[in-house]
């Protein structure tokens, strides 16, 4: 690229499906555009090659040429704001947007906008089910599924559901959602953010504007972004206050409530886990924003049975279970599986990736309490095992075969296996998904007697 005067409408930073989603919506515009990434062979450069033969790409690094020769960037959730192109762009006063900002730009349908370090995909896909089963033309995207933008394409519906990640949520201003919530904060990305205050932050954004905000009560760090001029409804696994959303115990067992009305008894929820009693409880304050009636709710959290790799249990062989939840990227997410867990029986625990950074140190207690053996694989293998200490007897593994293995060799009657690594997937494996399916296939393939 060495024409002086060549310029761009917009550079696309990053080829994935997010990137490519953004190529599609501003063509469409007739905008002219260009795209870059730092691989050689991005996910969709085929596809974007046999669509678009003519948009120029830049490969191998983000060009800084590129980028200074646009009006304006869109940036991928997977760059960060500090890579040193995109730095430069923004010193030389060139806007920097992600693919959300551009679709609350144009979205006139209400906006519900969810996020969290856990729980995101299982709220989102709850409050889709419940707004369907009420009637209402849901679409639902963002960082599960559908690129935001290819929700522009279909007709409008009566409201939007988004998953929002932290990434996605850095390049957003124009966010006014209707209803929005941080499930939960715990450390996560920290080899993406200079401190857990930047991570944070970008959280809270999500709660820009007028609309709803669904608070957690339990979180501390989720409670404090409270603001007492906006309406607001909080949940909580303690007993609920005014109109808010909790649990109470009732003889043996225990109720979902908004206020001092029973919604449904926990015995009767498709997921289980006391985590997943959060994840509903949030997914019905949020739907109910909607007027989604309380038989929708109900109905849609007595069939939905959670989503893969997301605490989701494999098989039982000989009265041990085996349960994935490989989504359990970070550490907050295994400490929730544990107890969500840990009532079923005595856990052997499979974890370690790459820890991206985190402080581990908050597993310890935990996995004192409720855990009787650790299997440990990964680069950040001997970081888990420091933490754990001797408060627990550990082993390393080379991969997920022979963990498997040696989980089923020591496994008793009663016991249950779990997959939740407290860690990411990339040191080893394509994704979490394809980790999970690792192990799936090896737990299928035990010999049972």
């Amino acid at each position: 690229m060495n024409e002086a005067n060549i310029h761009f409408d917009a550079v696309i930073v990053g080829l994935g499906k997010t990137g490519l989603s953004c190529v599609r919506y501003l063509t469409r515009q007739g905008l002219n555009i260009a795209v870059t990434d730092s691989r050689n062979e991005p996910p969709e450069l085929a596809a974007l090659k046999k669509e678009f033969e003519s948009i120029p790409v830049f490969l191998g690094e983000i060009s800084a040429e590129a980028l200074l020769a646009s009006d304006q960037i869109i940036l991928s959730p997977g760059i960060s704001l500090e890579n040193e192109s995109v730095k430069q762009a923004i010193e030389n006063g060139i806007p920097v947007v992600g693919d959300i900002e551009l679709f609350c730009q144009k979205a006139t349908a209400p906006i519900i906008a969810i996020s969290g370090s856990n729980g995101k995909s299982t709220v989102t896909t709850l409050v889709a089910e419940m707004t369907r089963q009420a009637g209402l033309k849901t679409c639902v995207g963002g960082n599960l599924g559908t690129p935001a933008l290819e929700l522009l394409e279909e007709s409008i519906p009566d409201v939007y559901v988004l998953e929002l990640s932290s990434f996605q949520l850095e390049t957003t201003f124009s966010l006014n959602a209707h209803a929005s919530v941080v499930l939960n904060v715990s450390p996560d990305h920290m080899d993406r953010y200079n401190s857990l205050a930047d991570y944070i932050g970008a959280k809270n954004k999500i709660y820009s504007g007028q609309g709803l905000m669904v608070i957690n009560q339990d979180d501390g760090v989720v409670n404090a972004m409270a603001d007492d001029s906006r309406q607001s409804i909080s949940f909580s696994l303690s007993k609920p206050e005014a109109n808010n959303f909790g649990v109470v115990k009732d003889n043996d067992d225990i109720f979902l409530c908004q206020g001092d009305k029973k919604i449904i008894s926990q015995k009767e929820l498709g997921i289980k886990g006391e985590h997943n009693v959060a994840n509903a409880l949030a997914a019905m304050a949020l739907a109910s924003s909607v007027n989604v009636s309380v038989k929708a709710m109900v109905e849609t959290l007595k069939s939905f049975k959670g989503l893969e790799h997301r605490c989701q249990l494999v098989k039982t062989i000989n009265n041990v279970s085996w349960y994935n939840d490989s989504k359990a990227t970070n550490v907050g997410a295994c400490i929730a599986s544990i107890k969500g867990l840990c009532e079923s029986g005595h856990i052997i625990l499979i974890a370690g990736g790459d820890s991206k950074g985190a402080d581990l140190s908050s597993l310890t207690a935990v996995v004192k309490q409720h855990v009787k053996k650790v299997l440990l694989m990964g680069m950040d293998a001997n970081k888990l095992a420091r933490v754990i200490g001797a408060v627990v007897s550990y082993e390393f593994v080379a991969d997920m075969d022979e963990a498997v293995k040696r989980a089923h060799q020591q496994a008793e009657p009663g016991d249950l296996v779990l997959l939740a690594p407290a860690c990411a997937s990339l040191d080893m494996y394509k994704n979490y998904q394809h980790r999970g399916n690792v192990f799936v296939s090896a737990v299928n393939a035990l010999e049972t007697c």
